[in-house]
């Protein structure tokens, strides 16, 4: 068994930074990267398999379904990089399917990362793991990989779908670099469909997703020497159509005055903290998406129901 740990946190200082700038901005928001401390990563774990949230289900029946297809373009004994390490089902069905010889998953939640890398070493020992922390939205940091090793992407569970579409193309753009021309990128896209089950995917009859939502304000206590009070804050979420994407945001549910690390934030009742914007696509918007970022679509495939996509985009030469 090959398992290496490679950490390029952020450091503590770093989320103290973002978190101040975003609370000093009109309207406030949060990255939603942060949501990712150990007890976030497992909350999001519990979203996946909610009745309401259909994507992970979803993307999983189509890597099962698709394995064959999605292999013959990626193929097989390659260096496979995941970006967000996320539910451990989706790579398992992939690791079965493309066979690589390096898995070199990408992650900010430590926690989350140590754990799933780890077992993944244990189930594939004929598997080198490669396991990097790090915040790839700010620059993908990645050990040395050689030169004529065949590399691949994989970005599951339309996480691309938290970044503006600029942001998106940039992020995409800088992956394209690392992998090189006619590199293959793999890429979970949510589809636009009804309004309401978008709304109901993220406003579960459970409340999870309102506790992931919250879960935020816990860790900035914790992490930025903060005093939210998650009693005062309600969570909510809806399908913003003029820009094709559903919102998450936290509302202050009164007039409360709010310190971090020394800093003190005012919030009016009714005043919202935006924490997360998940994007829809057609799969004709994603296209152009990829291209703009120099890609071409190769092959996408979606479920019976056309409810998500996986892209098959290859660097342009």
């Amino acid at each position: 068994m090959h398992y290496a740990f490679h950490d390029y946190h952020p450091t503590a200082e770093d989320l103290l930074e973002e978190v101040l700038r975003g609370l000093s901005c009109r309207p406030r928001s949060l990255s939603p990267k942060f949501f990712y401390d150990r007890r976030g990563s497992r909350l999001f774990e519990a979203i996946t398999r909610l009745p309401e949230y259909y994507p992970t289900r979803t993307e999983i029946g189509i890597l099962r379904e698709q394995g064959d297809a999605i292999a013959a373009h990626l193929g097989h004994d390659s260096v496979l990089i995941e970006l967000g390490s996320g539910s451990p089902q989706k790579i398992r069905v992939l690791l079965d399917s493309l066979r690589p010889a390096v898995y070199m998953p990408v992650d900010i939640s430590s926690e989350h990362l140590r754990d799933s890398a780890s077992h993944i070493a244990r189930d594939y020992p004929n598997l080198q793991v490669e396991a990097v922390c790090a915040d790839y939205s700010a620059g993908l940091h990645l050990p040395d990989i050689p030169q004529e090793a065949a590399r691949a992407v994989f970005y599951p569970g339309s996480s691309i779908g938290n970044f503006e579409p600029a942001a998106a193309v940039k992020l995409l753009r800088d992956v394209g670099h690392g992998l090189g021309p006619g590199g293959a990128m793999l890429v979970g896209v949510d589809l636009k469909k009804d309004k309401q089950q978008l709304e109901d995917a993220y406003n579960d009859s459970q409340q999870i997703t309102a506790d992931f939502n919250l879960n935020l304000l816990t860790r900035i206590n914790r992490e930025a020497d903060a005093d939210f009070d998650t009693d005062r804050f309600d969570h909510r979420a809806f399908y913003n159509e003029a820009e094709g994407r559903v919102e998450m945001h936290l509302v202050s549910t009164c007039s409360q005055q709010v310190r971090v690390d020394g800093r003190h934030f005012r919030f009016e009742a009714g005043e919202t903290i935006h924490t997360e914007n998940s994007y829809k696509y057609s799969v004709e918007e994603f296209h152009e998406l990829g291209a703009e970022a120099g890609y071409r679509a190769e092959q996408v495939w979606t479920d019976p129901d056309e409810l998500f996509s996986v892209h098959c985009l290859r660097v342009a030469v």
